[in-house]
């Protein structure tokens, strides 16, 4: 007889389980993390203590009252837009993104901000007027009065006097703002309890550990342990909670993707350090949509709110040349126009380079086979170079046309008419689709100041006035007709 095991191995990093010690863990790659600890799954041998649990309280739906929860105005519209109205009391957000794109900016100046009195509170940094120096950008929050939401910023990576300087850089002046500086979650939780914040902003999960869990600071079972924590004093108050995470080399917010699953909110910055402009993009959100995108711009104070995202995106344009073209994208309810450039050069190599910038590089591959195909024009020894204007990703299927407009332009040496725009889907058999929302974008093309709009034949085309649409079938139309 074999007496059954009552312990396993664990590994203190990631969790894994073992029926035995092993010195290296064959899922994470760490050495001497293993240790023994009791069974967790062990069947209870005593059917009476077995049932001792009562069972779980079942309502049904009808029973269950509604409830409207106000939501807290962050006055950052942005913000707001991508949350789904506001804050939610008692929910718990998760904001990720890559080292130095502006996590820490935001929330401190969002805390900053609720800080303040209600009556005085002013959208997120009003960008400067241009020719001048804008008050608003440069002191924000300068000569405020009365009591506004309790903040509290508690920073894991920064002690309270860098937080300062961040500030005094960022031109923030929030008197009530609360400040705190530990890694001990039990301790964070204890000051959120005590001070009852309308919201707490962590600033990283990577820095704060547990004394309950194993492993290293930043590790998945630290990271778990910590978040579990404060879930649970999120939801046992009305402190509504932003936790702010790294991305990882893999692409992973604090390391494991169950950080994720864990919280009600995943919200991520995204952009290039090297441009200017950051797009704030919900991917899990249970009070609202995840289709929404908040647009900011990097500034000397900080992070500015992009009112009109198509007259930013456009803003650089200088004289027409060939391989541009301007396409018009739908981000959540709001439709954005991005310019898209293409370099098309003879190749010095056997087989021809393909690079792609803001574009999805198989999708490119895709178009080009159609271009030679069904348009005869064949890039087989070209290299060809695509590029988004701004830093944005477009994975949306009505930038093909615009694509395909940019490569004929940029092959044929033909610059485009001035004020034209293009949206439509391209299929392999060089047919060009409708896309939805045709009316919306064909609006947004007419307020930017286009005269000219490529779009294929669909039934809200014909209802826009005061805009030339050139409805168009396949690619070989549009290089026959719009690339002479």
């Amino acid at each position: 007889m074999v007496a059954k095991k009552n312990t396993i191995f664990v590994c203190s990093n990631c969790d894994a389980q073992y029926q035995r010690w092993v010195g290296k863990c064959l899922e994470c790659g760490k050495w001497s993390t293993v240790a023994e600890m009791q069974n967790p799954n062990l069947k209870l041998q005593n059917n009476e203590t077995a049932n001792a649990t009562p069972a779980a309280k079942t309502v049904t739906l009808a029973e269950v009252e509604g409830k409207n929860i106000a939501r807290v105005k962050t006055s950052i519209d942005e913000l707001d837009r991508v949350l789904g109205g506001g804050l939610v009391p008692g929910s718990v957000i998760l904001l990720g993104g890559e080292p130095g794109i502006g996590k820490s900016t935001l929330a401190l100046q969002i805390a900053a901000i609720l800080s303040l009195a209600p009556s005085t509170r002013v959208p997120l940094l009003i960008p400067p007027l241009s020719g001048g120096e804008n008050d608003n950008a440069s002191s924000p929050n300068k000569e405020r009065a009365g009591v506004g939401t309790r903040v509290l910023y508690l920073s894991g990576e920064e002690s309270i006097g860098q937080i300062k300087l961040r500030a005094e850089r960022l031109k923030i002046n929030s008197p009530t703002l609360l400040l705190g500086n530990d890694t001990n979650v039990d301790a964070i939780v204890a000051s959120i309890e005590e001070k009852k914040p309308t919201l707490a902003i962590i600033d990283s999960i990577q820095t704060v550990s547990s004394d309950e869990a194993g492993g290293e600071a930043g590790g998945q079972a630290q990271v778990r342990a910590c978040a579990a924590k404060l879930m649970a004093v999120a939801k046992s108050g009305d402190t509504a909670i932003i936790i702010i995470g790294q991305v990882t080399k893999d692409g992973n917010v604090a390391g494991p993707k169950t950080l994720e699953h864990l919280v009600d909110t995943v919200l991520y910055l995204e952009g290039d350090k090297f441009h200017e402009f950051r797009i704030l993009r919900a991917v899990k959100n249970r009070f609202g949509s995840t289709d929404e995108i908040g647009v900011f711009s990097m500034e000397e104070n900080g992070l500015s709110e992009v009112k009109n995202p198509s007259a930013a995106f456009l803003s650089g344009r200088g004289e027409p040349v060939s391989g541009t073209a301007v396409t018009c994208i739908i981000e959540g309810s709001r439709p954005v126009l991005v310019e898209i450039q293409a370099l098309v050069t003879k190749t010095n190599f056997g087989y021809p380079q393909r690079r792609a910038s803001g574009f999805d590089l198989n999708r490119l591959q895709v178009l080009i086979g159609v271009l030679g195909r069904r348009a005869g024009l064949p890039l087989d020894a070209y290299d060809v170079f695509l590029n988004v204007v701004g830093g944005l990703s477009v994975d949306e299927p009505a930038a093909d046309l615009a694509v395909i407009l940019a490569l004929a332009s940029a092959v044929r040496d033909k610059t485009l008419p001035d004020g034209l725009a293009a949206f439509g889907e391209v299929g392999l058999g060089g047919e060009v689709r409708p896309v939805n929302q045709t009316k919306k974008r064909l609006e947004e093309i007419k307020k930017m100041g286009f005269k000219f709009a490529v779009s294929p034949i669909s039934a809200d085309t014909q209802k826009t006035s005061e805009l030339k649409i050139a409805g168009i079938k396949n690619v070989r139309e549009v290089v026959e007709k719009i690339v002479k």
